[in-house]
């Protein structure tokens, strides 16, 4: 028989522990704050630090997982490794975060008798770049997620995609806020910018779907013009992933003087306060947790109309949004940005914030996703009472 929805058993399986610590911690502290036992199955890396802040929640080393890989052999490995994980830890609930282990992972939960849940977290480089690989990767969601109680989407326009593919159905897909953000963490602080410059920020990863190389671009040509403007880039390569920037690349960028390159940084906070403008010319997303973090600290943003960003930006009131794979379109956008006036893009920079406060708190978007995977009655009333729940989060 199946134990209450107040006191389940559940686990949270994804591709990287780094994937855990950086966007479902909100997701953890209100499943451990509801009762329920919580275990984490992700490979081990550096971030499995989390734990120091969450001793109640075991972590369950993940070892079978290629996440870039194509070998079919080890990816009925990675099944039978979640089979066995599931099984023994009598699991009730599964949530799945990222491709592999939305896929795989659902057909493992099928066959362990387990109900699951998949949150589809961005379309990425599969589904961006058409081949047989986006084919496949298609075929494999429509298989897997006929198992799948629910499908969870960080944007609509993800969510009508898996409709016209015919890979969910019904109820079934439903679209939430991104991933969520705290509200308290990223807030508007003192004013730390360089009256006498105007400072463009890119952050991410260094991939060529990010949009990096447009940005690059754009820097180079507006810096002819308007020499009092900065360009920093905050980010590390992705060594995994097809679509990233060579670092022999990378060098030629930072010999050139164009930008400031700041590398990997843990906390993008100091940074975004000394920055007049976010950019982040994306060729596509799930919902990209840069751009909420920089809102909620009042910046301005500048973003592409693809699916995820245009979401999060009201052209005009909160940002601008310019055309993607187009470093032209980019120029003008942040042209048109050094044109307006500076208590103009100070109202811009106010205006994304009180989005981030009415769309993105974390707090509300953890109970949404974890009313969908208890199978909550009154999803409503589960909403309603996450300030109860969220006292005192650690951060």
């Amino acid at each position: 028989m199946e134990r209450t929805q107040h006191k389940l058993r559940i686990a949270i399986v994804a591709n990287t522990t780094w994937n855990i610590y950086n966007f479902r911690l909100n997701v953890v502290r209100h499943l451990l704050k509801a009762g329920h036992t919580v275990f984490v199955i992700a490979p081990v890396d550096e971030y499995i630090s989390y734990k120091e802040d969450f001793p109640g929640v075991k972590h369950i080393p993940l070892r079978t997982l290629d996440r870039d890989g194509m070998n079919p052999a080890r990816d009925i490995l990675l099944i039978y490794e979640l089979y066995r994980k599931y099984r023994t830890l009598k699991l009730d609930r599964v949530l799945h975060y990222t491709h592999k282990p939305n896929i795989y992972g659902t057909i493992a939960a099928r066959l362990a008798g387990i109900q699951s849940t998949a949150v589809v977290t961005g379309l990425g480089y599969t589904f961006i770049n058409q081949g047989l690989v986006s084919r496949l990767t298609r075929l494999l969601y429509r298989i897997s997620c006929r198992n799948a109680a629910k499908v969870i989407f960080e944007n609509e326009d993800d969510l009508k995609e898996f409709r016209r593919f015919g890979i969910v159905s019904g109820e079934q897909g439903l679209a939430v806020q991104g991933c969520g953000i705290d509200l308290e963490y990223f807030k508007t602080s003192k004013d730390d910018r360089d009256r006498r410059q105007v400072v463009f920020t890119f952050i991410g990863r260094l991939l060529k779907d990010k949009g990096v190389r447009e940005f690059i671009r754009a820097a180079q040509l507006v810096k002819r013009q308007n020499p009092n403007t900065r360009f920093w880039v905050v980010g590390e390569l992705d060594e995994g992933n097809p679509s990233t920037i060579k670092s022999d690349l990378l060098a030629e960028w930072v010999n050139e003087d164009v930008i400031d390159y700041h590398g990997f940084v843990k906390d993008v906070r100091p940074l975004l306060e000394r920055t007049d403008c976010l950019v982040l010319p994306s060729y596509r997303e799930g919902m990209p947790r840069v751009i909420m973090e920089g809102m909620a600290m009042s910046k301005p943003v500048i973003t592409t109309d693809v699916p995820g960003c245009r979401q999060t930006v009201n052209d005009g009131v909160t940002g601008i949004l310019v055309k993607p794979r187009d470093a032209e379109d980019l120029v003008r956008g942040i042209l048109k940005f050094l044109a307006m006036h500076p208590t103009d893009q100070a109202s811009m920079g106010l205006a994304g914030r009180l989005r981030a406060e009415s769309n993105y708190d974390q707090k509300v978007v953890a109970a949404e996703i974890v009313s969908y995977v208890i199978g909550a009655e009154d999803e409503k009333n589960l909403i309603e009472t996450e300030n109860r729940v969220f006292e005192s989060p650690p951060h």
